[in-house]
C-alpha cells in the first residue's frame, strides 16, 4: 500500500467521521444524561437538513450572498434544538423516565415516525439542494484526488464541537451539576439540582447536535426522505462501539468506522457496510458496554 492511498484513506475516513461524530455525539450526551436511547435523534438531523437545504434555497432565490449559508445552519440548528428539544422531552420523555427502557425505545420509535410523516408532510417528496456553501469554499486535491473543502471543515468543527462538549462537562459549573446528576439522581434532587431543567437543557444541547450534524451535512447531499433512517443505525454502531454516554468514546468510535469504511471503500468496496457492523460485533462480544463506557457506580 502506498502513501498517497494511505493518505486518501485518512482524509477520506476523517470526513467521514467528522459526519458521524456530529450526529452520535447528540446521541450519546442524551443517553448519558438521562438513560434514553433516543431513537428520534435520527427525525433531528433530517429536519436540520431539510429546513437548512430549504432556507439555502430561499436565501439564494432572494439574491442573498452563499456566504449567508453558513448561518443558515446555525440558526437552523438552534432554532430545532429548542423547539424539538422542548417538543419531544415535555410533551413525551417526561412521563417515560421511570419506565421500562424497552417502552423508551418504543415510544421514542413512535415519535421518529411520526416526525418523519412530519417532514413528507411540510417539505413533500421532491430532493432539496443546498451547494452554495460548498461551492463557495472550492476544493482542493490531496494525493491525486479532489475533495470539497466545505467537507474538510467538517474535520475541525467535529473537533471543535468535541473540546467544548468535554470543557463544558469537567471545567464548568453546570459540568459538574450534570456529572453529580449522571452519578445519582435522586441524591442531586435531595441536594437541591432542578433535575427537571437539567434534563431538559441536556436534551436541548443533544437535540442541538443531531440537527447541526443534518443542517451542516446538507451541502454536501441529497436532502431526500429517508436519510434519517440511515444515519440512526449509523449513530448507534459508533455509540455502541465507543461506549453510550462517553463523549470520547463517541469521538473514538466514529474515528474508527470512518477510517474503517473508507479503508473498504478504496480497497474492497464490497464489504463496505460488513466491516462497519463487524466491527461493532466484536465490540459487544469482547466489551459489551463498549470502549469507553463511563464507570458505574457499585451499589451496596
Amino acid at each position: 500500500m502506498d502513501f498517497e492511498l494511505l493518505l486518501v484513506i485518512l482524509i477520506d475516513g476523517l470526513v467521514y467521521s467528522s459526519y458521524l461524530f456530529l450526529v452520535a455525539v447528540g446521541l450519546t450526551v442524551i443517553f448519558g444524561v438521562q438513560k434514553v436511547l433516543n431513537v428520534t435523534h435520527g427525525a433531528f438531523y433530517a429536519f436540520g437538513a431539510y429546513l437548512t437545504a430549504f432556507l439555502i434555497g430561499l436565501a439564494a432565490n432572494g439574491g442573498w450572498p452563499d456566504s449567508a449559508g453558513f448561518l443558515i445552519i446555525l440558526v437552523s440548528a438552534i432554532f430545532l434544538g429548542i423547539v424539538l428539544g422542548v417538543i419531544i422531552e415535555r410533551g413525551l420523555l417526561k412521563f417515560l423516565y421511570d419506565r421500562d427502557e424497552h417502552i423508551v425505545v418504543l415510544a421514542t420509535f413512535a415519535a421518529f415516525l411520526v416526525l418523519e410523516d412530519a417532514i413528507l408532510l411540510i417539505w413533500g417528496t421532491d430532493p432539496y439542494l443546498a451547494f452554495q456553501p460548498l461551492a463557495l469554499l472550492g476544493n482542493s486535491e490531496i494525493a491525486g484526488l479532489i475533495f470539497d473543502n466545505y467537507a474538510l471543515t467538517m474535520i475541525a468543527l467535529s473537533f471543535v464541537i468535541a473540546f467544548v462538549l468535554w470543557y463544558g462537562l469537567n471545567r464548568t459549573q453546570y459540568g459538574k451539576v450534570l456529572l453529580a446528576v449522571i452519578f445519582d439522581r435522586e441524591v442531586s434532587m435531595a441536594m437541591g439540582v432542578n433535575v427537571t431543567k437539567v434534563f431538559l437543557i441536556t436534551f436541548i444541547i443533544g437535540t442541538f447536535l443531531g440537527a447541526l450534524g443534518g443542517a451542516y451535512h446538507a451541502p454536501i447531499i441529497s436532502v431526500q426522505p429517508g436519510i434519517g433512517v440511515e444515519v440512526i443505525v449509523l449513530a448507534f454502531a459508533v455509540v455502541v462501539i465507543g461506549g453510550m454516554g462517553s463523549i470520547p468514546g463517541a469521538l473514538i468510535g466514529a474515528i474508527v468506522v470512518g477510517i474503517s469504511r473508507a479503508a473498504a471503500v478504496h480497497m474492497l468496496p464490497e464489504v463496505e457496510l460488513f466491516v462497519i457492523y463487524s466491527i461493532m460485533a466484536l465490540v459487544l462480544i469482547i466489551r459489551p458496554e463498549g470502549l469507553f463506557a463511563p464507570i458505574k457506580a457499585r451499589k451496596i
